[in-house]
């Protein structure tokens, strides 16, 4: 059940919250997720503590893979408090006190990180030691006009900022090949989740082996497009239907759309297993993240995925 920690304490509110996440996770057959810090032996300050939403199953896999909240940072106002991103607005010294925060709360530090120009694009790049910092404290060296990161090397924490796109990441455990994903509306219509397969392909891995966990994006009552949208998410697919959980009509020329379960629905037809995508059961709308159609300016919080364990395959 997902479980949203404060200093190791839940809410009366926390606790409805969670109990409503958890059979709306059941119904739509989510995993089983919890809200906190990746590395619990590590001892923060209460106004330092930065909360995550993790899948416990990546462990196992040989993987960790979080997302950030909003909480834990020391920026402020629109973008209070773990803003992690460092073109909205937010002074720079702030953001990157933001990103040593979360990466030690990770288990890593900020110069193991690598972040991307996103470009809402299907842009690739394959990172390791080499690239280890690039975009950490600004993003005149990110890598660029990329949208998907990959990785075979232990030591690189890899880095997707959002804030209504669906940020993913896939791991073959076998191969031990890692990839992580923006997807907004434009990067799914052009199958960024299976461009980032492709990619991970070229490393040796099978999309029949791959694990995706998918974290969280718009919900989809908030999420409105018009006749452009759906038809370039239509086409994405054609000649597959788009299933009616990905887009539903919400007045003349407009649906709303659920950009996680587009994704979902595309790495199936990619051939992930369906019981290897695992979702997160929360969305933007969840006042723990920021979202940019609810306000403007807002922060951006990440997904970090790095591989853990040895480097060698199972």
């Amino acid at each position: 059940m997902a479980q949203l920690l404060h200093n190791g304490r839940k809410t009366d509110a926390q606790r409805n919250h969670n109990a409503d996440g958890a059979r709306a996770s059941a119904s739509k057959g989510r995993s089983s997720l919890w809200l906190a810090p990746v590395d619990t032996d590590l001892a923060l300050e209460t106004d330092t503590a930065v909360r995550f939403l993790d899948w416990p199953e990546s462990v196992a896999l040989g993987a960790a893979v979080a997302v950030t909240t909003r909480h834990g940072g020391v920026s402020e106002r629109a973008h209070g408090t773990l803003n992690l991103a460092l073109h909205v607005g937010d002074d720079p010294e702030r953001v990157i006190v933001n990103r040593e925060r979360a990466a030690h709360a990770f288990g890593v530090v900020l110069d193991d990180l690598v972040f991307a120009e996103q470009v809402h694009g299907v842009g690739s790049a394959v990172v390791g030691a080499h690239e280890r910092g690039r975009g950490t404290r600004g993003m005149d060296d990110a890598i660029s006009s990329t949208d998907i990161l990959v990785t075979t090397d232990r030591g690189t924490t890899l880095a997707i900022l959002v804030a209504d796109c669906v940020p993913i990441a896939l791991l073959d455990p076998e191969a031990r090949v890692l990839a992580v994903v923006h997807a907004g509306w434009r990067g799914t219509a052009a199958l960024a989740c299976t461009r980032a397969l492709e990619a991970m392909g070229a490393l040796g891995a099978r999309p029949e082996r791959v694990v995706a966990f998918i974290g969280p994006g718009a919900h989809p009552a908030h999420y409105q497009v018009d006749l452009e949208v759906y038809r370039a998410l239509a086409a994405a697919v054609a000649p597959h239907p788009l299933p009616p959980e990905v887009a539903r009509p919400d007045g003349p020329g407009h649906w709303k759309v659920d950009l996680m379960a587009a994704n979902r629905h595309q790495l199936v037809l990619a051939g992930v297993t369906h019981s290897h995508i695992l979702d997160c059961g929360v969305t933007t709308a969840d006042d723990d993240y920021f979202s940019d159609r609810a306000a403007r300016p807002c922060g951006r919080f990440a997904l970090l995925a790095r591989l853990t364990g040895s480097d060698a395959p199972p």
